[in-house]
């Protein structure tokens, strides 16, 4: 791998844990903390929201930290699919495309780049690289793909009853 790919590769993972990182924490203390997140996930549909709302902060901040290791990039990528899944599907989908009409396009980048990610791998600046752990091409896009599906079918079955209109 050159240096221009490992670097390119440790700056995605390190945007996208941070991104995921600060997301979850704000599901926690921003605006009106785990109480309005929970709140929120009640109206989309979920029942035990408050559950929702912690699992959420949980999925979001260990993802983001294991990106910005490079530890366990492929399950660390299925979470961040998983949880852009459910966001898209129950929170933006009805809005349409754009992010600017609370659409699912940035939900849509983040879990493509995810995707992508698991492929790649996670470069050479990465635990998962030194322990000589990595799954990358289809193994790793299919590894994240398939236990993204899984999770979020399993939570939709699960905790997602929608409104009858």
């Amino acid at each position: 791998m050159s240096d221009a790919d490992a670097t390119a590769l440790l700056a995605v993972r390190l945007v996208l844990g941070a991104v995921m990182i600060v997301h979850g924490l704000n599901h926690w203390r921003g605006g009106g903390g785990i109480d309005g997140t929970a709140r929120w996930f009640g109206g989309l549909g979920l029942r035990r929201p408050r559950l929702q709302a912690w699992l959420s902060v949980g999925t979001e901040v260990g993802a983001g930290t294991l990106l910005l290791l490079g530890l366990c990039t492929p399950l660390a990528c299925a979470a961040v699919v998983s949880v852009m899944l459910v966001a898209g599907l129950l929170a933006h989908r009805r809005n349409g495309f754009f992010v600017f009409k609370d659409g699912y396009e940035y939900v849509l980048v983040l879990a493509v780049i995810s995707l992508a990610l698991a492929a790649l791998g996670p470069g050479d600046y990465a635990v998962d690289t030194a322990a000589g752990i990595e799954v990358t091409g289809w193994a790793g896009a299919g590894l994240a793909a398939g236990l993204a599906a899984a999770g979020t079918a399993g939570l939709l079955g699960a905790f997602w009853r929608p409104r009858r209109r």
